[in-house]
């Protein structure tokens, strides 16, 4: 069985726009973990408010990098790592860049390399995520976001892939697939989180070399319990990274 520990914030955790929680069915790591399959541990660690390496005096305890040793220890063996992290970085009173939020997740990545996991266990790779866009009336909702983190939110996706790119790590810019809500311009609705999953799952199944065959005309991943719609046997074809997403994988 392959172990992924997902580490992010509250779009992983699955806030809703609206208000509460998305169902586990409906949050992309749900969605995921059920088109993964039995092969895969999928461990989800989502915190609302959560940043790179920031210590925020208003939302105590939500710095990452001084979270993350913990559960890496915690949760071995493990196989992957994804990092989902970046929106509260965009935070007015950080006052950042996004070559800052970058070197970030570069220092979070060099700590699930380096994190000492003993002899029996074996170090994980990394999966980079750049958040979807903040959208320009954020601040009308939550008083530590103006339009300077819709500004600098467009910059984090190629500042993190290019971080990704020089390191070897997986990388998705998730903006290119999904985008805050208009009620609260912030978080996903339920079709983000399924476009997340979607975008996301044909990279993990290619970084582990799994045979399994995706149709990306033919099979659809959906939230909310739904059945998969089968792909036709005579089109079926392995599955690759979607049009515009760019990964990085060490060779073997």
């Amino acid at each position: 069985m392959k172990h992924i520990l997902c580490f992010g914030d509250s779009n992983l955790f699955g806030s809703n726009p609206s208000g509460g929680r998305w169902p586990l069915e409906q949050r992309w790591t749900g969605i995921l973990a059920r088109s993964l399959g039995e092969d895969y541990h999928l461990i989800e660690e989502g915190l609302g408010g959560r940043t790179t390496i920031f210590d925020d005096p208003l939302e105590e305890d939500k710095c990452g990098v001084r979270q993350l040793p913990m559960l890496l220890h915690s949760h071995r063996p493990l196989d992957l790592v994804i990092l989902s992290l970046g929106t509260n970085d965009c935070k007015t009173l950080f006052n950042t860049s996004a070559r800052i939020t970058a070197k970030a997740l570069e220092k979070l990545a060099l700590v699930v390399r380096n994190y000492p996991y003993g002899e029996h266990y074996t170090t994980p790779h990394v999966l980079v995520v750049a958040p979807i866009h903040i959208e320009e009336r954020v601040g009308e909702f939550f008083p530590s976001f103006d339009r300077s983190s819709h500004l600098l939110s467009k910059q984090l996706g190629p500042a993190i892939k290019e971080m990704a790119e020089r390191n070897n790590l997986l990388f998705l810019d998730a903006s290119l697939v999904a985008q805050s809500s208009p009620i609260d311009q912030l978080h996903m609705d339920r079709d983000g989180h399924s476009s997340v999953a979607a975008a996301l799952l044909p990279m993990i199944l290619d970084w582990f070399g799994d045979e399994r065959f995706l149709d990306a005309g033919d099979q659809e991943i959906k939230g909310g319990g739904e059945t998969e719609k089968e792909a036709a046997p005579s089109s079926r074809r392995r599955g690759r990274v979607p049009q515009g997403f760019k990964l990085f994988k060490k060779k073997s």
